[in-house]
């Protein structure tokens, strides 16, 4: 089993990791290009600097406007009426409670038992499902993939799947899309566009942008030949489904004809044609709602994980499922393996890595998910000290986001440092992955970036052909891109003509022995 024991020790504080070559992480004092001698393969991405200070956060989202117009008295099947649209069952039977002089009181009283009952269930079902009873700006922070959504100006960051494009949502709920083969940088506000969670482009297109948002999914159409950096709101498609608010996790299939979203409070998982506006809900009785969802880049099956101790798999073609219960809670993050064999998740409190193998089925077991019935351990990733220049580092804890690039060669993953405890800090690490034909664990190393800067959120790009390329998002609001040159098992044609030079005589080296072997 791997452990963060056998990893190298970190970098000394005020030095960053600039990129990975012959297996080696090279460090640096700054973000500079690479060495004269390695430019002919550097990479052409902006660093950018996006700091909290210069965006000023939004107001919590106010869902009625009354307050602003002038009282009027209306009828009270009127007000019921308006109170079963907004509120539902329970609004209804409040507002009949609530008028004692324009009902009769057997009414009356019956509106209040049952208004009773209403009450005492919802709040036994808060007590099996604590995140029902939370705001929905706090149960977004608590569901997504960022470490701190509330707190730091990057709230959600997308990899366009066929070039070097890529959106950033922001704090002031604005969303900024960058291309390396453009000076223009669209900025894209809607006023249902509030609270980002998560966004994706659509596969196999050039300018559709699905935004997961508070109250709504948002379908930009942003065209990439347009000078415009500020398009209008007619350019996105609302997608809107009753109880399916907050949206946290958003999912193309990899030929984009459909697109997957969740909520923590809604069981269903929705199906969107989005050319119709039309969704199908896919339901499963336990789980409190679904959090987080991946779709396996062989369009197979999906992962879809619930607030509660137990995550499903779906396959994609009968859209039948197998569920998984976990011991202590519920699935924090997954990826998959770029066959769709693999799974890869972490539960939420546990600094272990699991890992599920699925096998394909013909004939009459066609249409199965066909998962392993238990799960296998990787790594244990719990604190490990190590010693360095500025003293003694703790470094391990809960396992937040797992990303897997694209060649199934490299596997980042964000692990939580305890706020309680002195030294310790939040990290990114870096395995070394190969999947056939057995599967290997190895240590790569730790990315770290400028003095105080802790990892965010982080996505490798999808199409670097030179290895890959991992983006990561800091504390800080600086978005850096570290690539890792190794010969892609997809294109393998990759060779430098000479290594580059090293940032010094640091060398950071990660050629250990094999540490897990599945035989």
């Amino acid at each position: 089993m791997c452990s963060l024991g056998l990893f190298r020790a970190p970098l000394p504080e005020g030095e960053v990791t600039l990129y990975e070559y012959n297996n080696e992480l090279v460090p640096g004092v700054s973000y500079e290009t690479p060495p004269s001698s390695f430019q002919a393969q550097s990479i052409d991405l902006p660093v950018l600097m996006l700091p909290k200070e210069t965006f000023k956060a939004p107001g919590r989202l106010e869902h009625s406007s009354k307050d602003a117009f002038i009282y009027h008295q209306e009828t009270i099947w009127k007000r019921c009426i308006n109170a079963w649209r907004e509120v539902g069952l329970s609004g209804l039977l409040d507002e009949i409670t609530n008028s004692e002089d324009e009902v009769p009181t057997w009414l009356k009283s019956g509106s209040c038992c049952a208004l009773t009952v209403c009450r005492w269930l919802s709040s036994f079902h808060s007590s099996l499902f604590p995140h029902l009873s939370m705001k929905s700006e706090d149960m977004i922070a608590e569901f997504s993939q960022a470490v701190d959504w509330a707190g730091c100006s990057l709230r959600a960051f997308a990899w366009h799947p066929h070039t070097s494009k890529f959106a950033v949502a922001l704090l002031d709920d604005s969303i900024r899309v960058y291309n390396a083969n453009s000076t223009t940088i669209p900025t894209l506000k809607h006023r249902l566009q509030k609270h980002v969670a998560a966004m994706m482009w659509k596969p196999l297109c050039a300018s559709v942008l699905a935004v997961a948002c508070q109250s709504c999914i948002l379908v930009w159409h942003v065209d990439p030949t347009s000078l415009s950096t500020r398009p209008s709101s007619g350019c996105a498609q609302v997608l809107s489904h009753p109880g399916h608010s907050p949206i946290t996790s958003l999912a193309w299939s990899p030929g984009g004809e459909m697109l997957l979203s969740a909520s923590p409070i809604d069981t269903s998982m929705l199906i969107w044609d989005v050319s119709t506006e039309n969704c199908v809900p896919l339901q499963r009785v336990g789980g409190g709602g679904v959090t987080y969802l991946a779709w396996s880049p062989d369009g197979s099956k999906v992962l879809a994980a619930t607030p509660s101790s137990v995550f499903r798999v779906w396959e994609a073609q009968m859209w039948t499922c197998e569920r998984w219960p976990t011991l202590k809670g519920r699935c924090q993050t997954g990826c998959w393996s770029p066959d769709g064999s693999r799974l890869l998740f972490a539960v939420q409190g546990e600094s272990l890595v699991y890992s599920l193998s699925f096998t394909e089925h013909d004939g009459e077991l066609q249409g199965q998910v066909g998962g392993a019935k238990t799960a296998t351990v990787l790594a244990d990733l719990s604190e490990t000290t190590f010693e360095t220049e500025d003293g003694v580092v703790r470094i391990g804890g809960k396992i937040h986001s797992m990303t897997w690039d694209p060649s199934g060669q490299r596997l980042a993953v964000i692990i939580k440092g305890d706020s309680a405890v002195e030294r310790s800090r939040t990290v990114l690490a870096v395995f070394r992955t190969r999947n056939s034909p057995v599967f290997e664990l190895l240590p790569c190393g730790f990315i770290q970036g400028e003095k105080g800067a802790e990892p965010q959120l982080m996505s490798f790009h999808p199409c670097f052909r030179k290895g890959a390329l991992l983006t990561v998002c800091w504390s800080t609001g600086r978005i850096t891109h570290v690539p890792f040159y190794f010969v892609n098992a997809r294109c393998p044609h990759f060779s430098p003509s000479c290594s580059p030079t090293m940032a010094g005589n640091k060398g950071y080296s990660s050629n250990v022995p094999e540490l897990f072997s599945e035989h």
